[in-house]
């Protein structure tokens, strides 16, 4: 399986892992015997490294989930209705085997670059009023726990509902059961310069405009939404409309920050193509090395959008000068116990802060006095300042949690200090 001493980053570059090795097991076999000769908090599952918070590391061993990644091992059901696939697989490389089958996956993220088990387990998403989180789709999973046991646990067993966003507290996972449909179509359209106060008042017809809608502004004019993202499923969508409370499509392609080349983005100007070439906001084909960012995203219920947004307006001047662009999109609501959509459709507040984590952090206290009385929860991995003590009152299974992850891990071997400060494990 491997194992080596490191001093690695995250993605972003702005974590310096403190862990003393990295492990790639690659059978079930080899996950079981690191879980049996770990101490209490040595291990930590890691995906692809893409979360801007310390939800990964650990003073001991990093267990790679790459060694779980071989596009090969996913099998299509009998049924076509689902597939299983191996934890580690990234996103992009999992849409392309499935459309060379006929198949989809009903939502992408923004970046297809990311791994199922890290999306999973953090509640990353995509956008859309009709669907869910990316863990939405699991209906099974295959983990070692920390007792070194493979469990499986499929929808309607006992602490399922707790066990698919789980911030690697249960254990490493080695394979997940997920949904699948038909391969569709997806046109692209992007309109830009929308007038805050009239997308605040039609707010549930502008983010409701198609199959996923994305709106971004960078808050240098705080009463303009400066582009908006129509996605269309075109076997069950209208045609994109000609225009957007005054705004019309945009004649070229755009880039969510202004001014930046968009040859990275997915194709839009209206053109229909396969669902995984479409719904990300980046190609595939475009593989970062390092992302010049950091990332905050607040999940709140869709009643108290428009009182969050204007929240955010409020602070624009703070915003500016550390914010690279903001995004807001749609999430469905869902039962699993700490997605940022439990038990009310969502409304994400997604912030791409430039790289200066001293002056955002610092910024995080102010914007989360004005969001989180209104319900917002923070994505589990990008930048947040609210402890337990807060988060408690945020996620109504959170004990629930506690109790399963105590059942799954009584030794504590993939606790740390972040689970610790901010789940109370």
């Amino acid at each position: 399986m491997g194992g080596r001493r490191m001093r690695e980053h995250n993605w972003a570059g702005n974590l310096e892992f403190a862990a003393e090795r990295l492990s790639t097991p690659r059978t079930v076999d080899e996950v079981r015997a690191l879980v049996r000769e770990a101490h209490p908090g040595s291990l930590r599952p890691l995906g692809t490294r893409h979360s801007f918070s310390p939800v990964a590391d650990t003073p001991g061993t990093l267990v790679s989930s790459g060694g779980f990644a071989d596009p090969a091992d996913v099998v299509i059901a009998e049924a076509r209705t689902s597939v299983r696939v191996p934890a580690g697989i990234r996103y992009g490389e999992l849409a392309r085997v499935l459309e060379a089958q006929g198949l989809a996956l009903a939502n992408l993220a923004s970046l297809p670059h990311i791994s199922v088990a890290g999306a999973v387990a953090t509640g990353t998403h995509g956008s859309g009023v009709g669907n869910g989180s990316l863990a939405t789709s699991v209906r099974a999973l295959e983990l070692v726990d920390g007792t070194g046991e493979l469990v499986a646990l499929g929808r309607g067993d006992v602490g399922f509902d707790g066990a698919v966003v789980s911030l690697g507290a249960l254990g490493v996972v080695v394979a997940f059961e997920l949904d699948v449909e038909p391969s569709f179509a997806v046109a692209q359209t992007v309109y830009r310069d929308l007038p805050l106060a009239l997308v605040l008042e039609h707010f549930d017809e502008v983010t409701s405009l198609g199959y996923s809608v994305s709106l971004f502004s960078s808050w240098s004019d705080p009463e303009t939404v400066d582009q908006l993202w129509l996605k269309r499923r075109v076997d069950r969508d209208p045609e994109p409309p000609s225009g957007v409370l005054g705004s019309r499509p945009s004649p070229v392609e755009m880039h969510p920050i202004a001014g930046v080349d968009p040859v990275n983005c997915t194709p839009q100007l209206g053109v229909a193509g396969p669902w995984l070439d479409r719904l990300p906001h980046f190609r595939l084909e475009f593989t970062p090395s390092a992302g010049d960012e950091l990332q905050t995203e607040y999940l709140l219920p869709r009643t108290h959008a428009v009182e969050a947004v204007r929240a955010v307006r409020g602070l624009a001047p703070a915003i500016r000068p550390v914010l690279q662009v903001s995004e807001l999109r749609e999430i469905a609501a869902d039962e699993l116990w700490l997605s940022g959509a439990f038990g009310t459709d969502a409304v994400a507040l997604h912030f791409t802060w430039l790289p200066d984590q001293p002056a955002v952090d610092a910024l995080l206290p102010r914007l989360e006095d004005r969001l989180l009385p209104l319900g917002a929860r923070p994505h589990w991995g990008k930048r947040f300042h609210a402890d337990v003590d807060v988060l408690e009152g945020l996620y109504p299974r959170l004990a629930d949690f506690r109790e399963l992850a105590r059942t799954h891990d009584p030794r504590g071997v993939f606790v740390n200090d972040f689970l610790r400060a901010k789940l109370g494990l």
